[in-house]
């Protein structure tokens, strides 16, 4: 009895209408998609984020070309693909051998009519069979790779079943190239190097060779493998407030991608979804709505550079693509104002009547408001202005396991307004290299924290793990209609301990102290890297200027006596694979211990707008003037505190004076707040 085929996100038949509402709904992304295919067929392709790679006139498929490196020709568990000496940056030249890009050529060839591209396709396959015989070769050494090899050759099958030219050959081959897929997946799973998106990248290409391919002996077994797969890494993965545990945004967008493709499909083949599988799904979805309110999402751990579905929309700005297509197949409103509009992604998955019900749903975007992610570490203090302001704190562990995805950045802070990022996280840049960016980009110095005698808060222990792991704790957050507060501390320069404060006054500022506990003289800095693209800092009374037009931001500083304020040349990278120059407003002092520092971050309106002053009252005790307004905050860290007139018990006290006049008064860990000998609050 012949096997009934499964059924993929579309039919063959399918494919002209999809093309057609590509045509009217993306125009640009198609003309794009054409030009990249004609780069391909010259054998220049764009991977991660380097551009243009030339792979000769035969392709290479071991070559890193942009280290000018070649794997070894010898069995793949004999490949130490993460030595660059002998490979180059491997992942380089695992993207390539994703062969994701022949779909470009696929689509090419739908948009144009031009069989060139189709014809490019077959080659390219062929041409990939024949350099890497299994098991030789470094395009075996990962299970997760061949999961996405197999992915893609799926897509292939289903965009180019109804093309005349098809050889003969083709669907046949590319069958028994898919069950010797399987058969390597299924051994090697990545249950113990690598239990996480590894693991469910590899559960996910299980699934849909099983359901795809219906007529291989060990279809039904991998389907079972790979649903129970993705089933289980959905509880085991994600964290209680919606969190990928890796602490990686780009991570989380990884793992929800994989998971809302492996439930489309399952939908299209008439499996039960269970209801949990949907809320996990839901939940990671809403931890991006609930990270982005501002326009732009933070970076927290690893940037991979990789994507399940178009490989170049691998930026920040391109996170949030599920959003659109789970407002389609959930009808929910928010989730379709936080997408901001439709992807082309959607259009394949959920087809002509999934851009029917994305169309149907109104969106309506939940009010803002602060975040509190416990699990995870990771809190936002929102402003309900009309363009949402968002202050990111990381309060979280370095990740799961040895943190392999993680960064040294306890306690950093990023900073999103005007729909862009201000104070911004380094990003990646690289995870293999000899001149040490894996290590610089992921060290405590990279991020907006505060640094102790030069060392990172953890240890590397090769690329992917740490030793001496800092431990991170959140001692307080409160939010309420005009401010919110965050205080944690960690260990990770032990026996030093890092306690920072933020205050967040909503529509007005946000006050951070560091507090350095401990003994003896220590060198202590704190870094706030700013967004590439603004000009360099110019330097005002008490700190720095950052951007232009119509907003800027002002870092206003202050410390132990010598606190020096310098801008310093830094980098950044906005995807794997890419670094550029950057500037960091670093503040430094060798102190005494216990120490603290205390900024303000304060966003300027109008073009003649200038910051206040910042003043220090004494130990504990800071204000800021600005016109009419002076701001107090006065921290009692072992005991009442007295000071210039004030005196409180409070851990966290704040007032706000307009004409000498009190109006807000915040107390937390404390009974009162006086002033002249009068009760200001108590």
């Amino acid at each position: 009895m012949k096997a009934e085929p499964g059924r993929f996100f579309f039919s063959p038949s399918d494919v002209p209408q999809i093309i057609e509402a590509m045509r009217r709904r993306f125009p640009d992304q198609a003309r794009n998609i054409i030009g990249r295919a004609g780069r391909i067929l010259e054998h220049r392709f764009d991977l991660l984020g380097f551009e243009g790679l030339f792979y000769g006139l035969e392709v290479d498929w071991h070559l890193d070309a942009v280290h000018g490196k070649r794997a070894p020709l010898k069995p793949w568990y004999k490949v130490r693909f993460l030595d660059f000496t002998e490979v180059g940056d491997h992942k380089v030249i695992w993207e390539l051998s994703r062969h994701q890009w022949l779909l470009t050529l696929a689509k090419a060839y739908w948009l144009t009519g031009e069989e060139h591209f189709a014809k490019e396709l077959v080659v390219a396959w062929y041409s990939w069979q024949k350099q890497n015989p299994y098991p030789i070769g470094v395009n075996w050494a990962s299970s997760l790779e061949v999961a996405f090899r197999s992915l893609s050759w799926l897509w292939a099958r289903y965009l180019l079943e109804d093309w005349r030219g098809l050889p003969e050959r083709f669907l046949s081959d590319l069958l028994h190239a898919l069950a010797l897929n399987g058969r390597h997946i299924e051994r090697y799973l990545s249950t113990y190097f690598a239990p996480n998106t590894h693991l469910l990248g590899e559960g996910v290409a299980l699934f849909f060779i099983g359901v795809l391919c219906p007529q291989l002996p060990a279809a039904g077994r991998w389907r079972e493998i790979g649903w129970n797969i993705v089933l289980r890494e959905a509880e085991r993965q994600v964290r209680a407030d919606g969190m990928h545990f890796e602490q990686s945004v780009y991570y989380h967008v990884y793992a929800v991608d994989f998971f809302l493709h492996a439930r489309v499909l399952a939908k299209r083949n008439a499996l039960d979804i269970p209801e949990p599988l949907d809320r996990t799904i839901e939940r990671m979805l809403e931890a991006l709505c609930d990270l982005s309110q501002a326009g732009a999402l933070p970076r927290f751990g690893d940037d991979d550079g990789g994507r399940v579905f178009d490989p170049r929309r691998n930026r920040l700005g391109d996170m949030t693509d599920a959003l659109a297509t789970a407002a389609a197949l959930y009808g929910r409103p928010d989730l379709k104002a936080a997408a901001g509009g439709l992807r082309e992604e959607t259009l394949w998955l959920l087809g002509r009547d999934g851009l029917e019900r994305f169309d149907a749903v109104v969106a309506k975007a939940q009010p803002p408001a602060s975040v509190r992610l416990d699990a995870s570490g990771i809190y936002a203090m929102t402003d309900a202005l009309p363009v949402p302001r968002q202050l990111f704190i990381d309060g979280g562990p370095l990740g799961a396991f040895a943190g392999g995805h993680g960064h040294a950045d306890a306690l950093s802070v990023q900073l999103a307004m005007d729909g862009r990022m201000w104070l911004v996280d380094p990003g990646t840049c690289a995870y293999a290299s000899t001149d040490g960016e894996r290590d610089a980009f992921r060290a405590t110095a990279a991020h907006n924290t505060l640094e102790v005698d030069g060392a990172s808060q953890a240890a590397p222990q090769g690329p992917f793990a740490w030793r001496r792991l800092p431990r991170t704790q959140t001692d307080a957050w409160v939010t309420g209609e005009t401010l919110d507060l965050f205080i944690g501390t960690h260990d990770g320069y032990r026996p030093v301990i890092h306690r920072r404060t933020v205050i967040g006054l909503k529509g007005q500022l946000w006050a951070v102290r560091d507090v350095a506990l401990g003994d003896g003289v220590h060198r202590l800095a704190a870094a706030w890297h700013v967004a590439p693209d603004f000009v360099a800092p110019a330097f005002v009374p008490d700190g720095v200027l950052v951007g232009g037009g119509a907003t800027r931001l002002a870092i206003l500083t202050a410390g132990p006596a010598g606190w020096q304020l310098d801008v310093e040349p830094s980098a950044w990278s906005p995807v794997y694979g890419r670094r550029e120059s950057a500037l960091v407003v670093r503040a430094t002092v060798a102190a005494a211990l216990p120490a603290e520092a205390f900024t303000l971050l304060v966003p300027l309106g109008a073009a003649d707008e200038k910051p206040g002053t910042l003043g220090r009252l004494g130990p504990g005790a800071w204000c800021y003037r600005t016109g009419g307004r002076t701001h107090y905050f006065f921290f009692a860290d072992g005991g009442p505190l007295r000071v210039d007139g004030w005196g409180t018990d409070a851990t966290v006290a704040y007032c706000r004076l307009d004409d000498d006049a009190p109006r807000d008064v915040f107390l937390h860990g404390g009974r009162y707040l006086e002033r002249d000998g009068a009760i200001v609050a108590g």
